[in-house]
């Protein structure tokens, strides 16, 4: 039986161009310079890339500075893909996207958002690109991590912090002390992958680039607009952040929406009570989750031959809660881990059966290896701005459980390797303040990154028009890609605004779509 660290499950699940005037460590100036047009080798695609190549896409390598201060010193490569546009007079240019994270590769993202661009998609070249340092492009590895000890039948809300602390140092000591990586680890920041986009612009002999980005590929997107706001084309970002916060900060905002997603989900499941048994009420439906996280916080929960403690199932919940959709797979997971910590003989159901073998996934811990980077990286948003003793994060966490009993621990424990790291970041966090036309998405009860978050970047973002979905989601554009309900009117304005370049009027408020209940 093994347990996974929380950071390590949070980041995996959560659940990823040299400029004529660089940017200083000081500097938050926008940097519109353009390289030189490069002429790049196109083949097939790596044989991992079976859809692009099913697809018929291209790929090549950019070669870019590894210190974009430094335009002629040491170069990396990003990787990228192209789909050409099919249309010979509507050709708008090229779309660039990124999928999130931080620490998600998206060689092959622009490619799977063609469902839901429709005809749009026949207007661009689909630019796909691993950010820097990922997937393909130039990628960081670290040293294997040491086999944990198995963990014995007793915990405690301390000890299971204490762990964190041990993965969290272990990872920044496997990193920092791996190969060059201690070269190649100052230059992991948000900034640097929108100078990379910038070069993969300049690369293909384009003017301006358009570009949609989820979650922190959102405020990567806003990072952009600030740096190179007269290269934006059109951009369109859903699922962002307040710019004035670190990323602790976001996390622990998360807490007050998780506990209402928890609320509103226990109301389903207690109208679900013959099928689940967890509860006839919203509040017996509630106890039942607090006293599965209790017995866990000092008993881990065995389950087909792992041991899950309450960070673990933390995490978990926090993973089914973010979408309505997945209203009867939490439901299920819980009535699961409520009779394996009674002691109940189970066979894990289908829903429960897919987390475990996540948490077994090697994919996991390079997932959230990619995520660390970044957030280490950056001096402040969207990605740095970690706490450096790891009793603040102790702290928080106690403080926390009298009103957010679920996931006040969680989004307040996630201590990050940055917290150990050596570097220190090269540059600032990102300060937001352009009239750059943007089209903005965002859940009205999204509980990863809070509504209240977008409205402040909005407030920034000056020339940003707002389409709100009263739903209850991370991501609000193609949610049908993920069989999720989709939200025709946030379709239709993305794929508008794509299509002819004009920001609606106004802020748009979508009329609720409820899923099947």
């Amino acid at each position: 039986m093994r347990v996974l660290s929380g950071v390590t499950i949070s980041l995996g699940l959560a659940g990823l161009l040299a400029a004529a005037v660089p940017a200083t460590a000081t500097s938050h100036q926008p940097t519109d310079g353009a390289p030189a047009h490069q002429r790049l080798v196109w083949g097939p695609c790596s044989k991992a890339q079976t859809e692009l190549n099913a697809a018929g896409a291209e790929c090549a390598k950019v070669p870019v500075p590894l210190d974009h201060s430094d335009p002629g010193g040491r170069t990396i490569k990003i990787a990228i893909s192209r789909i050409k546009a099919t249309s010979t007079t509507g050709r708008r240019g090229i779309l660039l996207s990124n999928p999130g994270g931080p620490g998600g590769t998206g060689l092959a993202n622009t490619l799977a958002l063609r469902p839901a661009l429709k005809d749009v998609a026949d207007r661009y070249d689909l630019i796909g690109f691993d950010p820097r340092f990922l997937g393909e492009s130039t990628p960081i590895r670290c040293a294997p991590a040491r086999p944990s000890p198995p963990p014995g039948p007793v915990t405690s809300p301390r000890k299971d912090f204490e762990e964190t602390v041990r993965s969290a140092r272990d990872t920044a000591r496997r990193c920092q002390e791996y190969g060059d990586n201690a070269e190649l680890l100052p230059h992991a920041s948000t900034r640097n992958v929108a100078r990379d986009m910038d070069a993969i612009r300049a690369a293909l002999g384009e003017s301006r680039l358009s570009y949609y980005g989820v979650s922190y590929g959102a405020d990567l997107g806003a990072v952009y607009t600030q740096l190179f706001p007269r290269r934006a084309d059109r951009v369109v970002i859903d699922s962002s952040t307040d710019p004035a916060a670190s990323q602790y900060e976001l996390f622990q905002r998360a807490g007050d929406p998780l506990e209402a997603a928890l609320d509103e989900w226990a109301g389903w499941a207690a109208r679900h009570n013959d099928r689940y048994r967890l509860g006839p009420t919203r509040g017996q439906v509630r106890a039942t989750v607090q006293k599965l996280l209790d017995h866990a916080e000092h008993r881990p929960v065995a389950v087909s031959g792992q041991r899950l403690n309450a960070p673990v199932l933390r995490l978990l919940l926090r993973q089914l809660v973010q979408h309505q959709e997945n209203d009867p797979a939490l439901a299920s997971v819980v009535r699961d881990l409520a009779d394996a910590a009674a002691g109940k003989p189970i066979e894990p159901g289908p829903e429960l059966a897919a987390m475990l073998q996540l948490l077994n996934s090697p994919d996991l811990q390079h997932s959230m290896l990619g995520g660390a980077l970044f957030m280490c990286g950056d001096g402040g948003w969207p990605a740095g701005g970690w706490p450096k003793n790891p009793e603040t994060y102790w702290h928080n966490s106690v403080r926390s459980r009298a009103t957010q009993p679920v996931f006040g621990p969680v989004v307040n424990e996630m201590i990050a390797p940055c917290a150990f790291w050596k570097n220190e970041p090269r540059e600032p966090g990102t300060s937001i303040h352009n009239n750059v036309p943007v089209l903005m998405l965002q859940a009205r009860r999204d509980n990863n990154v809070p509504y209240d978050g977008a409205l402040a970047l909005h407030r920034r973002l000056t020339g940003s028009r707002l389409v709100t979905a009263d739903i209850r989601s991370h991501g609000v554009y193609g949610r049908g890609i993920d069989g999720h309900q989709p939200v025709p009117c946030a379709d239709q304005a993305v794929n508008d605004y794509l299509r002819g370049g004009t920001l609606p009027a106004d802020d748009i408020a979508c009329a609720p779509t409820g899923a099947a209940r």
